[in-house]
């Protein structure tokens, strides 16, 4: 088996653990929600939210994109690796100060005494996860995948078996807190007996400047995608009022939520497998085009189908009541599939080392998309949603252009690649669109849900038969392939 011959199996064999372990999380996160809902109330929940906002924010300076610099590196010696694991202990120590002491003030602004003991008890985390980190990171870099997956389906389903013991004996939401440690201390100890490794003293001698400057720029680029993130938010609970933003945030947890929880995973398959091959061009440019077929059509058409079915997906998920939903939802499910293939060009600048340019471009993209969102608010509600979906539109080919300036990129096969899949994508839906459409005045919400899945189907089905479609169908075949091949 050639090297390319390899690394396309390691990184079809890594998207097959962590799509399964992906899977199984989600899982045991909707039977989280389904038991401790019964045992807990929303004031609890409400509580932990608040708290892990604060704990959201620590985390982007915990992490201090050491993982993504140890990962994409091209050589990390042992003595480096020691460097980086003190580093994020260290950061994970003061942090942990930092969260202990800001307890006081967050409780007091918010009027939520509980928050203080809440908040210094999951100051702990920080520290945990400190220690992690690099763990993490070198099982990434090795591709070991299946033992990353292994550590996050025990860690989670440890973690939940202690927030239900501690539920039934009436801990409140101290049992949610439990749910926290537990995840982060069992994960811990998985991912140290997979490791394999303890680390030594920390050396000058092993630099690892240009490894800290390289997370610095992720730990900036994630505070500015952050902070882009809350921009539509505020917007629409600022013009609108909390019922406004009670429809949007509803429509967009039904995407974003999943949607976020299979595309970041895939992310730590990317980036080893993409460090590897970044000194040969052809190699690269493969696994670049063929990851954003991948990509496209297993995330961009089922978003690109719920935004066709839009009425009966809302009807069923959330009930009649929240008809005003659908619009949203629509734009939320085209934003999702154009950010998808936005993505790809993520892992190019970090797998290349090009954490400076990112953040620049993170700056642009972040003021298109406030100036689509802000644009878009003069026509209400659902022009935030339009303002949402039409900034990823632009951002996407600013993205290639922008890369292609700077590093070698198959620009020709990137635009050709999404042009068929999103027009593949669009008649598939459109097909799903026309059959529910006209069920479900006629049979209710899950007749139509069917109806417009086997038109979908069926359509897809003739598309096949285009030849360019049918090479695609071909590459994503051969990538099944290799996740199942030992």
């Amino acid at each position: 088996m050639t090297m390319t011959d390899e690394l396309a199996h390691s990184a079809a064999r890594g998207a097959l653990f962590t799509m399964g372990a992906q899977l199984a999380r989600i899982l045991l996160q909707l039977l989280s929600v389904v038991i401790l809902a019964r045992l807990l109330s929303p004031h609890d929940y409400g509580l932990l939210a608040i708290a892990l906002v604060v704990v959201g924010v620590g985390e982007i300076f915990r992490d201090f994109g050491l993982t993504s610099a140890s990962v994409q590196a091209p050589i990390l010696t042992n003595g480096q690796r020691d460097n980086l694991f003190w580093i994020n202990t260290g950061l994970g120590a003061g942090l942990a100060g930092i969260a202990f002491l800001a307890a006081w003030p967050v409780s007091w602004l918010t009027g939520q005494s509980d928050l203080l003991g809440i908040l210094q008890v999951l100051s702990i985390v920080f520290v945990v996860n400190g220690l992690a980190t690099q763990y993490r990171a070198q099982l990434m870099r090795a591709l070991q995948f299946r033992a990353l997956a292994v550590a996050d389906i025990v860690s989670a389903a440890f973690a939940l078996g202690g927030a239900v013991v501690a539920a039934l004996l009436g801990a409140g939401y101290w049992a949610l807190v439990v749910q926290q440690l537990a995840a982060a201390a069992i994960l811990l100890v998985t991912l140290v007996w997979f490791g394999r490794w303890l680390p030594g003293r920390y050396s000058r001698q092993h630099d690892v400047r240009g490894l800290v400057a390289f997370g610095w720029h992720l730990v900036v680029t994630g505070l500015i995608t952050y902070g882009a993130a809350q921009i539509d938010t505020i917007v629409v609970a600022a013009k609108f009022g909390t019922t406004s933003l009670g429809l949007y945030n509803r429509a967009f947890q039904i995407i974003m939520t999943p949607l976020n929880q299979i595309r970041s995973p895939l992310t730590n398959v990317a980036l080893p497998v993409l460090s590897r091959a970044q000194e040969h061009r052809e190699r690269f440019d493969h696994f670049v085009t063929a990851g954003q077929l991948a990509l496209g059509y297993s995330l961009g058409l089922p978003l690109l189908l719920v935004c066709g079915m839009a009425d009966p997906v809302v009807t069923i998920m959330l009930g009649p009541q929240w008809e005003a939903a659908v619009p949203l939802l629509r734009c939320f499910a085209i934003a999702g599939a154009l950010t998808t293939l936005s993505f790809v060009g993520y892992w190019v600048y970090v797998s290349r080392g090009l954490s400076r340019q990112l953040l620049r471009y993170s700056l642009v993209s972040t003021a298109l998309r406030a100036v689509c969102i802000i644009a878009g608010s003069f026509f209400g509600v659902i022009g935030v949603g339009i303002g949402f979906a039409l900034a990823p539109a632009i951002a996407w080919p600013v993205s290639i252009f922008w890369l292609s300036r700077i590093t070698t990129l198959p620009v020709r096969p990137l635009y050709g690649g999404a042009l068929r899949m999103l027009s593949a994508s669009t008649v598939t839906a459109l097909a799903a669109w026309a059959a529910s459409t006209a069920a479900m005045p006629v049979a209710g919400a899950w007749v139509a849900l069917v109806t417009g899945l086997a038109a979908a189907a069926a359509t897809a089905g003739l598309l096949v038969l285009i030849p360019p479609l049918h090479r695609d169908v071909r590459t994503l075949t051969g990538f099944g392939r290799l996740m199942l091949r030992r």
